[in-house]
């Protein structure tokens, strides 16, 4: 078993946000692996206006689950978004756990999944073609649960995000084929546990964690003990 973890919107360094997850994994012996999007300006390409999008951050991680065998996907938020088509067609893959996430049918949109207006946390800038996260309201809607450390250290891994990915559709879902589990997140801030109930739907089973949009960061030992039992 492996696993990799898929991000997501507005952050940059996969590597961290997993962190902590990812070491208790790693302690079991199962080596995990968080790809870099491109549109979250990971490839070295500027976001915004032109820039790499949907497309490109599909392929960064369909690249990744197609180098080894048997992976478990976490996907994240809009994570789900790009795993929904990378993940399909890929015999190999062998479980998708959603963490507080969209599950997009062929054709739809991270768009589709709001009420047409930007969420109050989020900054959006039409001109540059970009958007990301308020930092002045980054712990208290998405990290609230989460210890000071990490509270303290989250901001330095915010990115501005190329808006475009919002209104690409994917062209594949394949929750559709390959098992899947969907953990809620009881006391997310960021997506409200609400809708995520109403995403879950579409996944094979359901999960619900007391704990804010980041659990593998606040309770770690809770999302390896649900991977290991996949």
């Amino acid at each position: 078993m492996r696993v990799v973890f898929v991000h997501g919107a507005c952050v940059r360094d996969g590597s961290w946000w997993w962190h902590r997850t990812a070491e208790l994994l790693q302690e079991r012996g199962v080596p995990s692996v968080a790809p870099a999007l491109p549109s979250c300006g990971e490839a070295g390409l500027p976001g915004g206006v032109g820039g790499p999008g949907l497309p490109e951050d599909v392929a960064a991680v369909r690249q990744v689950l197609q180098a080894g065998d048997e992976p478990t996907v976490v996907a994240h938020s809009y994570g789900g978004i790009i795993t929904a088509e990378a993940a399909a067609g890929i015999g190999s893959v062998r479980h998708l756990l959603l963490v507080s996430s969209y599950l997009p049918e062929v054709g739809q949109s991270l768009s589709e999944f709001g009420d047409g207006s930007p969420a109050p946390f989020l900054d959006v800038d039409p001109d540059a073609g970009t958007f990301g996260v308020r930092p002045e309201l980054l712990v208290d809607t998405f990290l609230q649960d989460c210890d000071c450390e990490v509270q303290a250290q989250a901001a330095d891994h915010l990115a501005r995000q190329s808006l475009q990915v919002t209104g690409q559709p994917v062209g594949a879902a394949a929750w559709q084929q390959v098992p899947s589990t969907y953990l809620v997140c009881a006391q997310d801030r960021g997506t409200p546990p609400r809708l995520q109930r109403e995403f879950a739907r579409r996944a094979g089973s359901v999960v619900e964690l007391d704990a804010g949009h980041h659990p593998f960061l606040s309770r770690p030992a809770a999302v390896r003990d649900l991977l290991l039992s996949l």
